[in-house]
């Protein structure tokens, strides 16, 4: 099929593994992106999805229309709720950079491992080991560290720190449960449909949200709309898009661990573009979610 020659001919001429590094890299702009727009972070979410829509349709059209075509009606719904997932993340992941700082938002929304594996565990029979549960209790600790610490010392970043935090723990369990519905119809259907499909669900909803929120769609500054494009572009395009491409040709243990550099990315050019120093409960306990996400990551690779 077109899907199969296309990632047959990425494969040959792109090394998954430099992909990968090239993933990460993008999305850990993604949360200084959000920060720069002025827009409100629902309608920053709706473009960011829309324009990398855009972007992908027509090769889906060109290359992918009988991926498309044959794609049955079980698992368009499938992909339409994975979509309908997608949404519910950005829109609380978008808000919760507005709220507090770079380091706790981006930190705490990839531990979403970790409810991947309590929703793999309850929906799809895996067992919880002591490895996993002994990481689970070490992220939440180190989630606690980041949270609290910061508030009774006076020192957290952002307007409503403990919201914004709350809401990237929201946009964790979606994202979750955006991995789990779409695992194993990414196992039937090609690469470039399956994320078509789910990000023009996601696009409908985010737009829903927007309409439902009295948010404007137009009228924003050109510096805006370059914004919403670079986030189609490099969180979207080369960020997500790229890591679906590499789960094919790099194993899954290996992009969950890899997935923990976009924190430490998002964290360091937060410092350098925004001047935003995280505070040393948010580094300390930033530090033990990773470890907690790591432990959980790789026992459900044992």
């Amino acid at each position: 099929m077109a899907g199969e020659t296309l990632s047959k001919r990425l494969e040959a001429r792109v090394s998954p593994a430099a992909a990968l590094v090239v993933a990460i890299l993008a999305v850990s702009t993604s949360a200084i992106l959000i920060r720069w727009s002025g827009a409100p972070p629902t309608v920053a979410a709706f473009y960011r999805v829309l324009f990398t829509v855009g972007l992908l349709a027509p090769l889906a059209a060109s290359r992918h229309g009988e991926d498309l075509r044959s794609l049955g009606r079980g698992d368009a719904l499938a992909a339409g709720a994975t979509g309908v997932a997608l949404a519910v993340h950005f829109a609380a992941w978008f808000q919760s950079v507005e709220w507090t700082s770079v380091a706790a938002s981006v930190t705490l929304v990839q531990a979403q491992p970790l409810f991947v594996a309590v929703g793999a565990a309850l929906l799809l029979d895996e067992r919880l080991t002591l490895p996993k549960v002994a990481g689970m209790v070490v992220a939440v600790v180190g989630a606690g560290i980041m949270s609290v610490g910061e508030f009774l010392a006076g020192t957290a970043v952002g307007p409503y720190p403990l919201a914004g935090n709350a809401l990237a723990v929201v946009g964790a369990v979606m994202m979750a449960v955006y991995v789990l519905a779409g695992r194993s119809l990414r196992a039937r259907v090609a690469l470039v449909p399956y994320v078509t499909v789910v990000y023009a669900a996601c696009t409908v909803v985010l737009g829903a949200v927007v309409l439902a929120q009295g948010n404007p769609l137009a009228g924003y500054a050109a510096r805006e709309w370059l914004l919403f494009l670079a986030m189609a572009v490099g969180p979207g395009l080369f960020g997500h898009t790229v890591i679906n491409w590499a789960l094919e040709h790099v194993e899954s243990s290996v992009v969950s661990v890899s997935l923990l550099g976009e924190p430490v990315g998002s964290t360091v050019l937060a410092l350098l573009l925004l001047t935003e120093v995280p505070g040393r409960w948010t580094v300390a306990g930033g530090a033990v979610v990773l470890g907690g996400i790591y432990l959980t990551a790789r026992a459900r690779e044992e």
